[in-house]
């Protein structure tokens, strides 16, 4: 007959086991990036969301906003507005893993997102361990970028100039959006770039 104690402790340590091996076989891949025209494609997307095991969608609005740019998912491959280095991406799919994914008690990646009372909580089914995931705030400008005609991005109007145009301080640029209000967020494209100044259209 076989001891209830011995057969539980034989069933933790196999978990204990399984969860070890999935920790070490936990690899992030490279971003495979290059760009195209006037956007960036990382062409693993697909790959890398599957690895870390988290939504698409939340990935991608993660990256675009720390991007401060516009995007978009393509099959298996994510398209970004702007041309950015592939050393960004991937600090940037790091950052995340970091946040999102790995258990700041035990260090490992068995851990899911859930919510609890509007609180978003990184639970880890290896050691039970929870915390708050910590909100990042968007970009207001693109990163290591510089803006190029054609470009989408979503602004938040700072003034108004004297011809009643909305006015956005991005950097060393001066954007000018027609009919922005302050405090008003858009959707903008740019039409054209002048120096410092910036011509744009609301989308």
């Amino acid at each position: 007959m076989v001891d209830p104690y011995e057969a539980l402790l034989k069933k933790a340590y196999s978990n204990v086991t399984e969860q070890s091996e999935s920790t070490e076989r936990f690899t992030v891949p490279d971003a495979r990036v290059y760009i195209e025209g006037k956007t960036t494609i990382l062409e693993n997307f697909a790959e890398i969301a599957d690895v870390v095991r988290r939504d698409q969608d939340h990935l991608m609005k993660y990256l675009l906003g720390e991007l401060g740019t516009a995007g978009k998912i393509d099959g298996t491959r994510a398209i970004f507005n702007g041309k950015f280095e592939s050393s960004l991406i991937n600090g940037l799919v790091k950052g995340y893993v970091d946040d999102y994914v790995i258990c700041s008690e035990c260090g490992k990646p068995d851990t899911r997102l859930v919510k609890d009372d509007r609180v978003l909580l990184l639970r880890c089914d290896a050691c039970g361990g929870h915390r708050p995931v910590r909100k990042r705030k968007a970009r207001s400008e693109p990163v290591g970028s510089d803006l190029q005609e054609g470009q989408e991005l979503d602004v938040e109007v700072q003034s108004v100039s004297k011809r009643g145009d909305g006015v956005v301080r991005m950097g060393r640029y001066i954007m000018y959006i027609p009919r922005g209000k302050p405090g008003q967020k858009v959707k903008i494209r740019i039409s054209r770039i002048s120096g410092s100044i910036v011509f744009t259209e609301q989308i």
